[in-house]
């Protein structure tokens, strides 16, 4: 049973997409959960009811960072996802060339 969907250009194409995004958002993923301060303009900080405290501000860029790490993760199991069925798809179309 052959479940092709995708050609072989594609299939490739989805190959490298996804070990280049695995790669590039674990890597954030880790830049983030370190707290890089280069990634500090990228957080989710609402601005118009300000900070009381420098505790809050703190905490609440603690939260983001966490939170866009979490983010950046999840993002790169999804990418594995298409790996897998990238992956999938060049060998169905590998192997039906082959046999040829």
């Amino acid at each position: 049973m052959a479940c092709k969907f995708c050609g072989p250009k594609l299939s490739l194409c989805g190959l490298i997409l996804s070990v280049w995004g695995i790669i590039q958002l674990t890597l954030m993923g880790v830049f983030y959960y370190i707290e890089a301060v280069a990634l500090l303009e990228d957080l989710p900080l609402e601005e118009e009811g300000g900070h009381h405290t420098i505790e809050q501000f703190i905490h609440k860029v603690e939260v983001g960072y966490n939170q866009n790490a979490y983010n950046c993760w999840i993002a790169a199991l999804l990418y594995v996802i298409t790996l897998v069925i990238s992956g999938h798809q060049f060998w169905m179309n590998n192997r039906s060339s082959v046999s040829m």
